[in-house]
């Protein structure tokens, strides 16, 4: 992009929650704000947040209520005419579309998917996922972050040459953490698990399977929080593992407990991309993941992890185990998650929003 002209962007979503698609629209307005671009997000409501923003980025506050905030960014594109309009979620992206038929900007808007149908319940994110016969051919594309996914909503009816697969953009691990960072034969048998307490997750499972993991001296960490934390909690004390198994809570430095761990897993039900395994990649780990969609894609690589049937208690044991055992080498795994950096995302979402701006084939 160097030498071009300035673009003006419009990102669009509900909030800047701490969610992984949330995170993706503030990598990408700051990345492209830092590159040069007149960036604003919209977001619906304002939350406190620790989205990483630059502060060349502007953000307005659309209001409560949908009708109220759907209206309101109709107006916004309607005023402002960005180059190219920009969704992440699938009740944002149905507003998205309205608002950009509405203000005649259908043409110059892009909206993105995130999670499966099953994973967003909402009567809205229902109908962001119904509708997309007519929102799909209402804007000029529609994004996925992993090659399942994309397969998933072309069963919706979104045709082939209006969508395409762009996997997420991740902050990794930089090189002094690298080369500072003790060889993981000579950690403690730290097993660590990154995401919301939520039933999707299934650290039910994961939980369970520890249970019969047998490397002597073993621990597992379960980082972050949600509304499943008291069901766990019970799980672990009936299955008289509270010295084995830590939940920490909330963590404003994960990279503290990936440079403590010696392998990390992820039990989902389903996960559509997986940040957290891109993450652990970074720092070296070893992955034991189930086949629950974008990390089997993102494990596809020699020496990086292993994949696991899901709720396979004895699998996933097994795995875990035979990981602790031998984690094997650390520059593979590093090489992989360079695949998903930052600069490679922003090229893929320039070139995307570059074809947007020509007019691209449809």
């Amino acid at each position: 992009m160097a030498g071009a002209a300035p673009r003006k962007l419009l990102f669009y979503t509900h909030a800047l929650e701490a969610g992984g698609a949330e995170r993706v629209v503030g990598l990408l307005a700051s990345g492209f704000a830092e590159r040069g671009d007149d960036v604003t997000i919209a977001v619906d409501r304002h939350v406190e947040t620790n989205v990483p923003l630059t502060d060349k980025v502007r953000v307005i506050t659309l209001g409560s209520g949908h009708a109220r905030n759907l209206a309101a960014l109709a107006d916004l594109l309607r005023t402002e005419k960005p180059d190219v309009s920009f969704s992440a979620l699938a009740a944002s992206n149905f507003k998205h579309a309205i608002a950009a038929a509405r203000a005649g900007r259908g043409s110059r808007a892009v909206i993105s998917y995130h999670g499966y149908f099953s994973a967003e319940p909402q009567l809205l994110s229902r109908a962001g996922f119904l509708s997309l016969p007519i929102t799909s051919r209402i804007v000029r594309r529609t994004v996925c972050v992993s090659d399942g996914l994309l397969a998933h909503i072309r069963r919706f009816g979104v045709s082939a040459n209006r969508s395409v697969r762009i996997f997420n953009p991740v902050t990794l691990a930089g090189p002094a953490e690298a080369a500072n960072a003790q060889p993981l034969t000579n950690r403690a048998p730290l097993v660590l698990a990154v995401g919301r307490l939520a039933e999707v997750k299934d650290f039910t499972t994961l939980i369970r399977a520890f249970a019969r993991v047998q490397t002597p001296g073993a621990q597992l960490r379960i980082v972050g929080e949600g509304g499943e934390r008291r069901r766990l909690e019970m799980e672990i004390a009936t299955l008289g593992l509270q010295d084995r198994i830590a939940l920490p809570g909330h963590s404003r430095d994960v990279g503290v407990h990936y440079r403590a761990a010696r392998c990390f897993a992820l039990t989902s039900l389903t996960e559509s991309f997986g940040n957290v395994v891109v993450e652990a990649l970074s720092h070296g780990l070893p992955v034991v993941a189930t086949d629950c969609g974008g990390p089997s894609e993102i494990l596809n690589a020699a020496n990086c992890g292993t994949i696991a049937p899901i709720g396979d208690v004895d699998a996933i044991a097994r795995a875990i185990d035979a990981t602790l055992a031998s984690p094997g080498d650390s520059a593979p795994r590093r090489a992989r998650a360079a695949d998903f950096s930052i600069e490679r995302s922003l090229d893929s979402y320039d070139a995307l929003f570059r074809d947007v701006t020509r007019g691209g084939v449809d």
